[in-house]
């Protein structure tokens, strides 16, 4: 009789962590699986600091929970990654400064690997991530976008501001004339 229970609630805790992480892949924009064999407590423990910063989250995940979940989602592409111990990374806003988060920490801890990913539906190898993580984030765009739109603006406020700026500069000529043939 306690074997059935325990077997019962072991069903329901899977059942359970299936279930979020269905929720997880719902709601990311990208998804990355990783292999981390070989990184150290304190790695992993900054790599997860250092991904939530970016609106991330690092998470491992059993393989066979993590291929349940993928079943009827946007990411079931990735299953064939689910090899070997594997890190899930979920990025929720701009997938540029996960990237860039991401790039960043395996060119300081190469036993870190990206095995691939995906982005708003397309898969992504190690390179395209690495490609990506080069990429403008989207604060940087916006503010690129907005100068670009102001420098009209600007370039018309001293169009007009011209006539004006001559001729104070033409009196002013005129009245150093008069005080030096005083």
């Amino acid at each position: 009789m306690a074997e059935l229970v325990t077997e019962r609630s072991s069903h329901q805790e899977k059942a359970k962590t299936v279930t979020a992480v269905q929720e997880k892949f719902k709601a990311a924009k990208m998804a990355i699986v990783t292999g981390y064999r070989g990184l150290t407590v304190a790695q992993m423990t900054r790599l997860r600091r250092e991904i939530r910063q970016a609106s991330g989250e690092y998470q491992v995940i059993k393989n066979t929970l993590v291929h349940r979940a993928l079943k009827d989602t946007a990411y079931g592409s990735l299953d064939p990654l689910l090899v070997g111990p594997t890190g899930w990374i979920f990025g929720y806003e701009d997938p540029v400064i996960l990237s860039k988060a991401l790039v960043k920490f395996i060119e300081e801890n190469e036993k870190l690997t990206i095995k691939g990913g995906m982005v708003e539906g397309e898969f992504m190898d190690q390179a395209k991530v690495k490609v990506l993580a080069q990429m403008p984030s989207r604060p940087e765009l916006q503010a690129k976008l907005l100068a670009l739109m102001q420098a009209p603006a600007v370039q018309l406020l001293r169009l007009i501001q011209e006539p004006g700026a001559r001729m104070v500069r033409l009196l002013e000529t005129l009245r150093k004339q008069k005080e030096s043939q005083s």
